[in-house]
This record gives C-alpha cells, sequence and structure tokens, in this order.
C-alpha cells in the first residue's frame, strides 16, 4: 500500500497496483514494476536457440576459411556472423525440435568470381581428391584464381579446409583427412579467389563423401 506524504496532490511512497512512489534528495519519483514472465522460454525462443546451436556446430570449425570466404559480405559484422546469419535463414531445414543443416545450401565463400565448373570429390586412400574443369575464360574467372577447399565432418564438429590452394588452371588438389574419420560422411566444398584476394567465387557443394 502507498502512502500519501502532502495531500492528494504530493507524492507517495509505496506501492499503489503496478506503480512504485518513492523520494530522493526532496525528489518525488515514480517508476512500474517491472513485468514478469513465467516462462522466458518461449517455443519461438527455443526454435530459435536450436537453430543457432546447430548453425555454430557446423560453421565454427571453419571459422578461419570463412574470414577469406566471406569478407566481401562484411557489413557492419564479422565474415563469420554473415556466414551464420546466412545459413540461419537458407539452410536449415526440418521443424523443431529435429532441425537439420541442408549441407547443399551451404556457402563457404561468397562473392562475384566465377564459380568452379564440373567441380568432383572422390575419397582415396584417406583423402578428399578435388577436381574441377579449367574455366578461365568464362566470365572474370583467371588461370590464377586459388581454390577454396573444404571437408566438414558434421558429426564431429569438425572440418578440414585449405585456403588459397591450387591455382584454377591446375583442375585438382587432394585434401588429406584425420585417420580417424574412415568410413564416416562429409560434406565437401569447392571455391575460389583470385590471387590478389580482392575477389571470391560463391562456393559449390559437391556433395556426401565416404571418407576411404
Amino acid at each position: 500500500m502507498g502512502t500519501i506524504k502532502k495531500g492528494i496532490l504530493g507524492g507517495f511512497s509505496g506501492k499503489v497496483g503496478t506503480v512504485v512512489g518513492s523520494s530522493w534528495k526532496g525528489i518525488s519519483y515514480m517508476r512500474s514494476l517491472p513485468i514478469k514472465v513465467r516462462n522466458p522460454r518461449t517455443e519461438l525462443q527455443l526454435e530459435q536457440r536450436s537453430k543457432f546451436a546447430l548453425t555454430l556446430n557446423y560453421l565454427q570449425p571453419l571459422t578461419d576459411l570463412l574470414r577469406t570466404g566471406w569478407k566481401l559480405y562484411a557489413h557492419r559484422q564479422s565474415p563469420f556472423n554473415s556466414a551464420t546469419s546466412y545459413t540461419l535463414a537458407k539452410a536449415i531445414k526440418g521443424s523443431y525440435p529435429n532441425y537439420t543443416i541442408e549441407a547443399s545450401k551451404v556457402l563457404i565463400s561468397r562473392g562475384k568470381l566465377a564459380p568452379a565448373s564440373h567441380g568432383t570429390a572422390i575419397a582415396t586412400g584417406g583423402a578428399i581428391q578435388f577436381a574441377w574443369d579449367d574455366n578461365s575464360e568464362m566470365s572474370n574467372a583467371k588461370s590464377t584464381d586459388k581454390a577454396l577447399l573444404a571437408v566438414v565432418n558434421s558429426v564431429r564438429s569438425d572440418a578440414v579446409f585449405v585456403i588459397a590452394g591450387s591455382a584454377r588452371s591446375e583442375t585438382t588438389q587432394s585434401v588429406n583427412l584425420p585417420a580417424d574419420w574412415l568410413g564416416e560422411d562429409v560434406e565437401a566444398y569447392l571455391g575460389f579467389i583470385s590471387q590478389d584476394g580482392r575477389e571470391v567465387a560463391n562456393s559449390v557443394y559437391l556433395g556426401t563423401v565416404t571418407v576411404a
């Protein structure tokens, strides 16, 4: 209950409904009570947290690569955060609580450089053999563009990647994988970055590969 100190037009102290009255150095003031949220873990919040955790699990092992692959889209946020926002918006499928990453829609790099042409990824001898066509004459592609290669093991929340690997004109590169990945499924990606680092291509998803 509140107490009026100086008549009906004066200040008051204590609580009246959702308002608290008090004074400080002779100045009367009022403030509203904070709204109590009975269940702050709403279904929408739980859905967003689940999507965010799934996205981080997939992208965090690629952090250093994403700094290069997404640097042209880091407007008022980091390249990693840009990649995270894109993945949340474009690459999550399913319904709560059974969300999954749609690997084919993830981009490890993003830009306007000509992408890889006819890329493939084949498991052999504990490594992934990447191959692509030399499309140096396509649009703004150059023979000196360097490959951005990534192999993601989402079950382990781990990845192996190469920044600025073989030139576009070399058409191939092998990426060695940890020995204990043998028999496990991984996702393969191929992008390109110009030799001067100023242009980046949208990465191409090369599919799921079983490590052999």
